[in-house]
């Protein structure tokens, strides 16, 4: 059961969701406070005549609505940044490092069935068909 189990986790499309799940919920909330508590006033210092607006212009004088925030487009290049390395080193590498050694024949691949079981599962199956249809 466990190396069942195991041998699910270890399949190529498990690990590629679980990396986008983890890019698109677990790290951007503490990526995001990050950047936006600590990297965005540091950015919003060097704006330009209004400091509080942070990096960016207004396209029409006194119309807000028109505010290029370039601080922000920076802030989330460096959230993407952060959560893209802490989703490398901590997902992609090692699983990459496990691929590697299964390569090496150092540790075990997915078991696959053989073929008696192949035949003993078509065997089972045959037989609830025909029960199914019996009933």
């Amino acid at each position: 059961m466990l190396k069942g189990f195991k041998d699910f986790l270890m399949r190529g499309n498990v690990v590629e969701l679980a990396v986008a799940v983890v890019i698109g919920t677990a790290f951007t909330a503490i990526v995001t406070a990050f950047t936006n508590g600590l990297i965005k006033p540091l950015i919003n210092t060097i704006g330009g005549s209004d400091a509080a607006k942070g990096l960016g212009f207004n396209i029409l004088g006194g119309n807000d609505s028109t505010f290029l925030d370039f601080g922000s487009v920076i802030n989330a290049a460096i959230n993407f940044v952060i959560i893209a390395a802490v989703v490398y080193f901590i997902l992609v590498l090692p699983m990459q490092k496990i691929q590697e050694r299964r390569k090496r024949g150092q540790e075990e691949g997915p078991a696959e069935p053989t073929d008696v079981e192949l035949l003993q599962e078509i065997r089972d199956l045959l037989k609830e068909q025909r029960v199914r249809d019996n009933a």
